[in-house]
């Protein structure tokens, strides 16, 4: 599982890269844009503000979920659906991206989700 908290290595990410802002893409839409990123215990992950696709609410999504980064684009590309998305552990406040426990329970959320072909992007 530990694959979950990292880029792959096709992601075109870079260290100290600020994804801020961009426009966060599901293989069937928009689902937001990135509001921070954060690692805690080892586990890198984006805080996504999803807007009013769900209700106003944020989602923390691993890094591992990254297929792609275009920072010309200012996009984010995640290798999962916008249901897969809005599925997850519900993320409901700040304390809980320190919360071993809860970023274990998303890691293994996503982790479980079905292996997908890479798209051209």
């Amino acid at each position: 599982m530990e694959s979950i908290w990292s880029y792959s290595a096709d992601s075109r990410h870079a260290e100290g890269q600020d994804l801020a802002g961009c426009d966060v893409v599901a293989d069937d839409g928009t689902i937001g844009h990135v509001d921070r990123q954060a690692e805690h215990f080892g586990m890198p992950h984006l805080v996504v503000d999803t807007g009013v696709w769900v209700f106003g609410r944020s989602v923390l999504v691993p890094v591992g979920v990254v297929r792609a980064i275009d920072l010309e684009a200012r996009t984010v590309t995640l290798s999962c659906t916008r249901a897969e998305v809005k599925a997850a552990p519900r993320f409901e406040t700040d304390r809980e991206t320190m919360e071993r426990d809860y970023l274990a329970s998303v890691g293994d959320y996503y982790h479980r989700l079905p292996p997908r072909e890479s798209s051209a992007t």
